[in-house]
């Protein structure tokens, strides 16, 4: 009797670094990714602070996402931590997306990244977002001007708004990854905890409706997270800090207007993420350049 092989595929698993340039979509594209949204997402710079890392499971594998601030060249403490934080995640990790736009150049900011990723050992796909804004001939320009590095393993064209080319990506991810453990439980989307996330609402919130400089010094502490114990609600206190008297009169607005809209549109997606009615109830409080000083930057969670 002829034995038969067992032909069913090892349980892969393994890290992978999504970076670039600040506004390519790297939020976005793991929220597609996850099939839902995890992390916050801004037409702005420096929309993300953290390393916010999701976790996106199969039957076949395991695959964690860390979403990196947008790497830039620093104009204060804040903007250290975070390029160091995306940075640090390239020899960490077992596969680096990195993320452009379609252009027919690569700008200053793209070389930068290209000449980090030159040394690395690690695995670099070069993803190309937002090909549902340019016309094919456009994204063949890109292509041809990313040819010539080597290092890049795959060059993959994606849509993270509509999701085109998102499975054809994580196909590839695949080849990459080894036979490995289940880091986390199966169920398990996002490794930050409730309060971070309620936080991070909160925040993308302020960057939708505020202009100018006023979102980028604005930081976000949920200070109570308590369900009622006679009703299915959570009552949520959150303080918006800005670092300017100024700031402060623009985040509360007229008779408290802009605060109202904010904490409106916030309790919404708190409520939809938490599958729970939410009350939510803000406070605005000035932290003077707190961007620039270590003790405020490690109390709101900006550092290592």
């Amino acid at each position: 009797m002829q034995e038969t092989k067992n032909t069913e595929q090892p349980f892969k698993s393994g890290f992978i670094s999504i970076i670039g340039r600040p506004n390519v979509g790297k939020s976005t594209l793991l929220n597609s990714i996850m099939g839902e949204k995890l992390v916050i997402t801004a037409n702005k710079p420096q929309t993300t602070r953290n390393a916010i890392r999701c976790i996106h499971t199969d039957a076949d594998s395991q695959m964690v996402f860390i979403d990196t601030p947008g790497m830039h060249k620093p104009k204060n403490k804040l903007g250290a931590f975070m390029l160091k934080s995306a940075e640090d995640t390239i020899s960490d990790v077992d596969v680096v997306l990195f993320l452009v736009e379609p252009e027919d150049r690569i700008g200053p900011g793209d070389q930068y990244i290209l000449d980090k990723l030159a040394g690395s050992r690690t695995p670099v796909l070069l993803i190309i977002n937002k090909i549902d804004t340019v016309p094919k001939e456009e994204l063949l320009k890109t292509i041809a001007a990313y040819q010539d590095y080597t290092f890049l393993d795959s060059i993959i064209p994606v849509s993270a708004w509509n999701g085109d080319g998102v499975q054809e990506l994580l196909a590839a991810i695949k080849k990459h990854l080894e036979p490995g453990p289940m880091y986390f439980p199966p169920d398990m989307v996002v490794d930050q905890s409730e309060r971070f996330i309620v936080g991070e609402l909160i925040r993308e919130k302020v960057l939708h409706l505020l202009k100018d400089e006023v979102p980028h010094g604005v930081a976000v502490e949920v200070t109570k997270m308590k369900a009622r114990e006679d009703k299915n609600i959570i009552d949520i206190d959150a303080t918006i800090f800005c670092e300017r008297k100024t700031h402060k009169g623009i985040l509360i607005g007229k008779q408290g207007s802009m605060l109202k809209k904010i904490g409106t549109y916030a309790r919404k997606d708190i409520e939809f993420f938490l599958k729970t009615p939410v009350n939510l109830q803000l406070w605005v409080k000035v932290r003077a350049d707190w961007r620039e000083k270590t003790y405020d930057l490690k109390d709101l969670g900006y550092t290592e």
